[in-house]
């Protein structure tokens, strides 16, 4: 050990000899892996306990500057290293990041620099990133108390909001993937997750996978971010990434079919289907305004930011929603700080002090104040049930007879992951002016559209949007697309059957072109060659008869389809998780365990468990389709 620490000493002169004897010897006390490496989560723990003055933080960006030889563990050496860049921090005065920062970004307020973290790459110092502190610590409480008490993950919380904790603990996919089940249920089968407290890389990649591809079935838009990201834990990446799984669940309850009293939204002469055409942060502040029409105020609402400033909205919303608790008294408090806070201290009283600061509200910031007003309306809707007499048939009939969703639904995903502008909410509406069906031609087929002719410039007038609904679908006819009988105008009119049947067979271009595109020959793919396919895969993975086609009744059980699974990674099913898939319950359990697994190998799904046991030809089709592009790849 002696020569050692000579050696170390002489590569680190901040270090004495019998310093580094002391960190050697903190270093092998601690719970070490088999090859001498401590855990990448657990070094601040061992930095605190020869450093006690040290900030996370601090220990997190020393230990960005080495190279790990192990991806996640520390050896010993690099340990002494971390403690050798925290001295000569403190012996050269700092890094002085922040200044550099400032000069970087031209910040010359400091109040304006306080909470925001800029963040410059090791390898490329003309990079930089910048990360909302305020968003950062509250997506982070957020996540303490949805997941408080989590049996995989619950020892590793709370996660300290004040630091860059977060982005450590994410790394790994398994806190990403249960906030995902959190906001959307069920999405992920959890049992296909990889667990436990040291995990290999490969483990990790796959987590991420699950993680990245649940997050884009939800309707995320995880373009440029791959597993590696997360597992790098960069920053920007996972912050934005977190943001969109907290918004989808906070929105998510802003759905008719959820509550109907939602319909008295509703304004004078607006039918249903325009209202239902809102996205889901127009529809919350159409809410916000209800309440603050209903309580005589003068005021409205049109975003989260410069209307809610002031506070004055927020606090006659309050009052409206539970005025025994909730007064307006912060209307007459001049310094907008000190309003926000009694503002804030009324949202206290009835539970709802979530999301946003007296700081973020005078400041404006969009997403914490869009997360507050969403949880206002979770907790205190206030809107009357709708009266069971009959008058609101039209409701009723969207609730229980709407045969197109699921379809729709997987539809706009799927072009929301080709990044068209804008994002598809709602199919039927976001592509009548033709824009997004244009985009995806040309994602596709590249060089298809000319878009010279392409009416781009929003609003278009009726005929402007046929004009280039007439384009969509003359592109589809010269590429064989069955469009008999489909004209521009029935897309921009939002006809549902033909809406669905044209960016179908859009889907489905795709996933063939992606097919023959990985194929040795380069030959166009058909759906008895993908058929044959998933036999010959399934006959390897276990015991299953061969189906005739995406039809086959047999599918409905999912033993199929994890047959396939298994044949193209050995192992990757648990045969002990497998029902025998004879009651509705079985067969959705199965659905479910296949969709996570095909995630988890780093395939995109769009389909749900129920299109799986409904043997709808289809989605399976596409499910089968991501299956043989990964496994080519």
């Amino acid at each position: 050990m002696a020569n050692d620490s000579l050696w170390l000493a002489k590569k680190y002169p901040v270090l004495k000899p019998w310093d580094i004897d002391t960190l050697v010897q903190e270093f092998q006390r601690q719970d070490l892996d088999a090859n001498k490496g401590l855990p990448q989560r657990k070094l601040f723990d061992a930095v605190k306990l020869v450093e006690p003055q040290r900030e996370y933080d601090e220990v997190r960006n020393a230990l960005k500057k080495i190279s790990l030889s192990r991806p996640d563990m520390v050896d010993q050496d690099e340990f002494v290293e971390v403690i050798a860049i925290l001295r000569q921090g403190d012996k050269s005065g700092g890094s002085g990041v922040g200044n550099a920062a400032r000069a970087f970004e031209g910040i010359t307020s400091e109040r304006a620099y306080e909470r925001r973290t800029i963040l410059k790459s090791e390898q490329n110092t003309s990079s930089a990133h910048t990360i909302n502190e305020d968003e950062r610590e509250e997506f982070t409480n957020h996540i303490n108390l949805a997941l408080a008490g989590d049996s995989d993950i619950g020892y590793r919380l709370p996660i300290n909001p004040h630091t860059m904790q977060l982005f450590d603990e994410a790394r790994d996919g398994l806190i990403l993937s249960k906030l995902i089940n959190y906001s959307m249920p069920d999405t992920i089968d959890e049992r296909v997750l990889n667990r436990g407290k040291r995990l290999s890389p490969f483990q990790i990649t796959e987590n991420n996978n699950v993680a990245i591809n649940s997050a884009k079935a939800i309707g995320c838009s995880v373009v440029n971010i791959g597993s590696q990201d997360l597992a790098e834990g960069r920053e920007h990446l996972v912050l934005g990434l977190v943001w969109q799984i907290i918004k989808k669940g906070l929105l998510a309850n802003i759905n008719i079919k959820l509550h109907p009293e939602l319909y008295r939204l509703l304004e004078d002469g607006e039918t249903l289907e325009d209202f239902l055409k809102l996205p889901p942060d127009m529809i919350l502040l159409r809410w916000f305004n209800y309440h603050l029409a209903a309580a005589g105020w003068h005021r409205r609402v049109s975003n989260f930011s410069s209307d809610i400033k002031d506070s004055e909205n927020y606090t006659v919303l309050l009052s409206q929603l539970v005025p025994t608790e909730c007064t307006r008294a912060p209307l007459h408090e001049r310094d907008l700080g000190e309003r926000a806070e009694q503002m804030l201290q009324n949202a206290d009283r009835i539970g709802c002090r979530r999301y946003v600061s007296p700081k973020t509200v005078v400041n404006g910031n969009p997403k914490l104040n869009l997360a507050f007003v969403a949880h206002l309306f979770i907790t205190h809707k206030c809107l009357e049930p709708l009266e069971d007499t009959g008058e609101h048939a039209e409701l009723d009939d969207y609730l229980f007879h709407d045969q197109y969703d699921r379809e729709a639904r997987a539809f706009a995903l799927w072009l929301n992951s080709l990044n068209v502008d804008p994002f598809v909410n709602y199919l039927f509406e976001d592509i009548k002016d033709g824009i997004v069906l244009l985009q995806a031609f040309d994602t596709i087929f590249p060089g298809s559209v000319n878009w010279k002719k392409v009416n781009t410039r929003r609003p278009l007038m009726r005929f402007k949007q046929i004009e280039n609904t007439n384009m969509a679908v003359d592109l589809g006819q010269a590429h064989n697309f069955s469009l008999v009988g489909i004209q521009g105008a029935d897309l921009t009119d939002g006809v549902p059957t033909l809406v669905l049947a044209v960016v179908w067979q859009l889907m489905r271009a795709n996933i063939l072109q992606t097919l023959a595109s990985l194929s040795s020959h380069g030959q166009r793919v058909t759906d008895q060659d993908m058929v044959q396919w998933a036999n010959r895969v399934a006959q390897t993975g276990g015991q299953a008869q061969p189906i005739r086609s995406f039809s086959d009744p047999a599918l409905a059980s999912g033993r199929f389809l994890l047959d396939v699974l298994n044949g193209m990674k050995p192992g990757v099913v648990d045969p002990q998780l497998v029902t025998p898939g004879r009651s509705d319950e079985d067969m959705k359990q199965n659905a479910k365990y296949a969709i996570s697994i095909a995630r988890k190998l780093g395939a995109t799904i769009f389909l749900l468990p129920e299109d799986i046991v409904e043997v709808k030809p289809k989605m399976i089709l596409t499910f089968i389709g991501s299956l043989m592009a990964i496994h080519h790849t």
